[in-house]
């Protein structure tokens, strides 16, 4: 039955697609009803707690076949992939590095293209990975990093702004407890500050539409 989902931290659109039984995102995301979460989002898969996303009744598809013979259908489904770019302090590319991605019980060697970019197909319930960096000409030999997948918060919310900053090494502070907009800590207004400098944007301190369009863009998402 049709009804309005409430999105919880963690969720992304291809996971709430499958546990509504959809193959395919587009199906919900498209629909007229969520136009105006489309329009403030942008992205399905970066939503925010509490978004209000409507789910749509299951449309039955009919194919006519002949019936003396067997056919086969086949249900294409969107993948979800994992992107990363690993850097190291001064803004270089791991490039060419060996890592080691484990999803749950599932472990995959990968290596990093040409400028540190790591892409893999992964499945839509995945709510966590770890990664290790397994290359000695890199300081970062066997460090290991957690990722959470669907956690990160959209840019317009300042703990959207914390994790990206965090991410690109710029140390905003937990993005477990965000800031107060109309008192941010010294430690987040530092940070925003350092990524303006070293943008172009002009140094104020506040992360205001310019530089949460410099932020997305440089982060990737």
């Amino acid at each position: 039955m049709a009804g309005t989902y409430t999105v919880q931290q963690g969720d992304h659109l291809s996971k709430i697609t499958e546990v509504f039984g959809f193959s395919d995102y587009s199906t919900i995301w498209n629909h007229p009803k969520n136009a105006d979460l489309r329009n403030l989002r942008q992205n399905p898969n970066v939503l925010f707690p509490g978004d209000s996303l409507f789910i749509p009744d299951h449309e039955l598809r009919v194919e006519s076949r002949s019936t003396d013979r067997k056919h086969t259908f086949i249900a294409k489904k969107p993948s979800l992939k994992l992107r990363l770019t690993l850097e190291d302090l001064y803004e270089k590319p791991i490039a060419n590095a060996p890592c080691l991605l484990a999803l749950g019980s599932d472990f995959r060697r990968v290596t990093t293209d040409g400028v540190g970019r790591i892409e893999q197909d992964i499945p839509s319930n995945v709510r966590a990975a770890t990664l290790v960096i397994q290359d000695a000409q890199t300081p970062f030999d066997n460090t290991q990093f957690d990722i959470k997948i669907g956690d990160l918060n959209p840019v317009e919310e300042v703990s959207g702004q914390i994790a990206r900053l965090n991410n690109l090494g710029y140390f905003a502070g937990d993005v477990n407890q965000p800031e107060d907009i109309s008192s941010p800590s010294p430690e987040f207004k530092s940070a925003v500050e350092e990524f303006q400098c070293d943008h172009g944007l002009a140094v104020d301190g506040i992360c205001g539409v310019k530089t949460q369009s410099k932020l997305k863009q440089t982060h990737g998402c």
